[in-house]
């Protein structure tokens, strides 16, 4: 890929965005973007593309938080990646939506996976060496409870969302 590419797609992210902003229930189509239909061959490149702008914005606040939960003595993972998780989505809500909607599409139904089990290891509610299907098991629930639990007003050492794997049965 040369810059002039990196650069075209990039600008046809933006539009995709802007018009998925604009137009929440229109189908993601790249013939109703030309900036998209010009960069993307097709829809599934397409969606791999926001997944990976995604991905992005979220491992780099994930990082940070687990980085500095780790040097608190009272830093809790589950809570800085939760909180990571909140963010990324509250600085990309249009994209997350664009991603929800199209969840079930084959091109990226595997990178979904990844981010689940990405997010259950780095919180620390699984460990890398498990088998992928557990990892995934957890990482569904605790996107689940993401996606539907208040943020919390403080770090707890002990919070709920830490407690997951208890309540989480297993296969």
């Amino acid at each position: 890929m040369t810059w002039n590419d990196f650069y075209q797609r990039q600008h046809a992210i933006r539009a995709v965005l802007d018009h998925a902003r604009e137009h929440p229930a229109a189908p993601l189509n790249l013939e109703l973007v030309p900036a998209a239909e010009a960069a993307f061959t097709d829809r599934g490149e397409l969606l791999r593309a926001l997944q990976h702008k995604w991905s992005n914005s979220l491992t780099g606040r994930i990082d940070i938080g687990i980085e500095d939960a780790d040097s608190d003595p009272r830093g809790d993972r589950v809570e800085a990646v939760s909180a990571a998780w909140r963010r990324a989505t509250a600085d990309n809500p249009v994209l997350r939506r664009v991603l929800d909607s199209h969840a079930d599409d084959p091109a990226i139904i595997g990178l979904l996976r990844q981010e689940r089990r990405m997010l259950a290891v780095s919180a620390g509610l699984a460990e890398p060496h498990e088998p992928a299907a557990e990892l995934d098991r957890v990482g569904a629930a605790f996107l689940g409870l993401l996606r539907t639990a208040a943020p919390s007003t403080r770090t707890r050492r002990r919070g709920p969302l830490s407690q997951l794997r208890r309540v989480i049965p297993s296969r």
